[in-house]
């Protein structure tokens, strides 16, 4: 770190900015074309110059704490080096051309910079931070230009998917709204230029899931938790199902889709939107709900069929079946439930075995009678991670309930 501070990495950008182009303490007008040129060539070489630096110095060093430190040093001298630079913009009354396309290369290396700080080091930096006024600026321009040209050279493919109007739309009210109703801050600016970027990226991406497009894919890993965006997906998952005409087939297609959408990668402490729900509780609740209603039809298609049955042996138990009470959560849910209310002496029996022993012959689920009360108490101990989501979200609903009565 004492190699770092004995040298200012930004000095070449810092008196470009502060004094040669400052017209309160450089006549700029005296600055001629040729060293214009010279300016506008060396500014992306000490962009390239500047990123590489970083990257060396946060390598070179083993604390966190420096790294941190180095990182947030870099990142508010070059937003105080934006502010500069559209200050020395706003004071230019000399309309000289060349000028006017040194201030775009500046703000714009400056702005890739910062995108480039935002992008690698997004953990070392406070992202709840509100951004100021003349960045946001900037990023607003920035991400209009990029976004327009995204428009126009997207494929038909992408332009056709509505998914990607909903994106414009979002985008293009953030970045032409003068008051937005809420605080921007680093971390909101930081979710929109990775949103454009990772668009952009999708042009060259072949590669599809089966069950999703690449967009689609994309949304999800990205947490676009856009309302607009989650009906949209309902709605057309929901039209694959109804293609189905029987109940068997219309919950095979579903249990394909929950499938394919909880293999799909996510980013962590990505949201589009942090004052709602994650896209992923949403939609996974989503397809609970339509998978326990699928299960409930299926379950009521079949009660009728064993009441048929003509042997009075099996007519016994057919009506000791119709006594137990039938849950809609799988035994592994169940038996996570169980386990829970035994450890915390909810429910006391002289053992846990002895707990699922006497509960679990008098449940039944839409896909199976008899229960194995020693298979459900071993599969607690090895659930999957969305059984767990799953038992956690009913017991949330129960809870919810309770307190409405």
């Amino acid at each position: 770190m004492k190699n770092i501070v004995q040298s200012y990495p930004l000095e070449w950008l810092d008196l470009l900015i502060t004094v040669t182009l400052n017209p309160t303490k450089t006549k700029v007008r005296a600055i001629t074309n040729e060293q214009f040129n010279n300016i506008i060539n060396r500014i992306p070489e000490e962009n390239l110059r500047l990123q590489k630096l970083i990257k060396t110095h946060v390598f070179s060093t083993t604390k966190e704490e420096e790294i941190a430190l180095l990182i947030k040093q870099y990142h508010s001298s070059l937003i105080a080096l934006l502010d500069q630079t559209l200050e020395n913009q706003k004071e230019d009354t000399s309309r000289k051309l060349i000028l006017k396309k040194v201030f775009k290369v500046l703000l714009s290396n400056i702005d890739e910079l910062l995108s480039f700080i935002e992008t690698r080091f997004s953990t070392n930096l406070i992202l709840d931070e509100r951004v100021p006024e003349m960045y946001l600026s900037v990023t607003k321009k920035e991400l209009k230009k990029k976004l327009d040209k995204l428009k126009s050279n997207a494929s038909l493919k992408l332009k056709t998917h509505p998914a990607f109007e909903i994106i414009l739309k979002r985008l293009y009210h953030f970045i032409n709204s003068t008051q937005l109703h809420y605080e921007v801050t680093f971390r909101d600016i930081f979710y929109k230029k990775t949103l454009v970027q990772g668009l952009g990226g999708l042009e060259s991406n072949k590669e599809e899931v089966e069950a999703y497009s690449a967009l689609d894919e994309f949304l999800i890993y990205l947490n676009f938790n856009s309302k607009a965006y989650m009906n949209l997906f309902t709605d057309h998952i929901a039209k694959q199902i109804n293609r189905h005409d029987s109940t068997i087939e219309k919950m095979d297609t579903l249990l394909y889709y929950y499938k394919a959408f909880n293999q799909l990668h996510r980013k962590p402490e990505m949201i589009l939107n942090p004052k709602f729900h994650d896209l992923e509780t949403v939609l996974g609740n989503w397809f609970t709900q339509e998978i326990l209603y699928l299960e409930k039809k299926l379950h009521l298609s079949v009660v009728p069929l064993q009441s048929k049955k003509k042997n009075p042996i099996d007519k016994q138990a057919t009506a000791k079946e119709k006594q137990k009470v039938l849950c809609m959560l799988s035994t592994d849910q169940m038996g996570l439930i169980l386990r829970a209310s035994d450890e915390l002496r909810i429910l006391v029996a002289k053992s846990m075995s002895q707990v699922f022993k006497t509960i679990v012959p008098n449940l039944s689920t839409p896909y199976k009678e008899d229960l194995s009360y020693d298979g459900m108490r071993s599969k607690s101990y090895v659930a999957e991670e969305r059984d767990k989501q799953i038992a956690v979200e009913t017991l949330e609903r129960i809870i919810k309930k309770i307190k409405e009565y």
